[in-house]
């Protein structure tokens, strides 16, 4: 058996923060792990394993949350119909092109969106049908070019006001869709070779101790205080990605990079801790009292 290496450990990590995030919110698993993985990993190595992992993952999340799946499954169809082309472009990016300049623009859009919202706003879209349909395909493209979708996922279903329950339901059913796919596409590219398979069994372990945990971290939070919480922790990540990425398309230096990071970061998370200290004082009790 092989020693594990400094970049073993952190990977790992990684892994582990990002798993007991998905288990609380239903995503978070590879915007945590890929900024960090990428410092030690390829991208061709590191999107297949991710993805083969995220798939076993996706369908223990999609189980549990089997008996709301049939409120949101009708509602989730115009994005699954975009879902498809979006990852066969993804994919093609991938294993052709650099996907850096796609991480670059979906985290400079997204992320002041998100700390829009983490303040509270949100911009219902009345014809929800018709931007679902380009909303999958633009999630496709990112996911199986990044293996990172769950922010503007998470982002679309905040902002159309699903309840805690719909929303974990509806993020693993779009899970288990894109990673499903994407799987199929890059067994077809060739994609799945032997450090892919390694590195995909050195994170189950990982998962296997943060999912259960996250799961019972956030089972009490009233709906809105779930909602913020999402968008700072949203925030977190496109903010570091934003940085990667900055530094990996030398737009800006790595000081200049991190500090903006850290500034949007702080922003984000001020706006959730002011909604937790002038939230209503019952609804604080309320759940913060003990169950029967």
């Amino acid at each position: 058996m092989e020693a594990l290496t400094p970049a073993d450990v952190v990977v790992a990590t990684a892994a582990l923060g990002g798993a007991l995030v998905t288990g609380a919110l239903g995503y978070g698993f590879s915007s945590i792990t890929v900024p960090v993985a990428l410092l030690y990993i390829p991208s061709r190595v590191l999107a297949p394993s991710l993805v083969l992992v995220e798939l076993f993952t996706n369908l223990f999340g999609l189980f549990m949350h089997r008996r709301t799946v049939p409120l949101v499954a009708r509602r989730m169809t115009p994005m699954l119909a975009g879902l498809l082309p979006g990852v066969a472009l993804g994919a093609w990016v991938l294993s052709s092109a650099n996907s850096g300049p796609l991480k670059l623009g979906t985290y400079a859009v997204l992320l002041p969106l998100v700390i829009a919202q983490t303040s509270g706003r949100r911009w219902p879209i009345r014809r929800e049908k018709t931007a679902a349909i380009p909303t999958g395909a633009a999630i496709g493209a990112l996911y199986s070019a990044t293996t990172i979708s769950g922010p503007p996922l998470a982002l679309f279903l905040n902002n159309q006001g699903l309840a805690p329950e719909q929303f974990r339901a509806a993020v693993y059913l779009m899970r288990v869709a894109e990673s499903l796919v994407t799987t199929l596409v890059y067994v077809g590219l060739g994609l799945f070779t032997a450090p892919t398979l390694s590195l995909a069994g050195t994170l189950v372990p990982s998962l296997l101790v943060g999912l259960p945990i996250g799961m019972l971290l956030l089972s009490r939070l009233e709906p809105e205080a779930f909602r913020r919480l999402c968008m700072g922790v949203n925030a977190a990540f496109i903010a570091f990605g934003l940085a990667r990425s900055m530094i990996e398309m030398r737009v800006a230096p790595p000081p200049v990079a991190y500090g903006a990071m850290i500034g949007l970061g702080l922003v984000a998370w001020v706006l959730v801790a002011r909604y937790f200290v002038r939230r209503p004082r019952a609804v604080r009790e309320r759940v913060g009292a003990p169950q029967a």
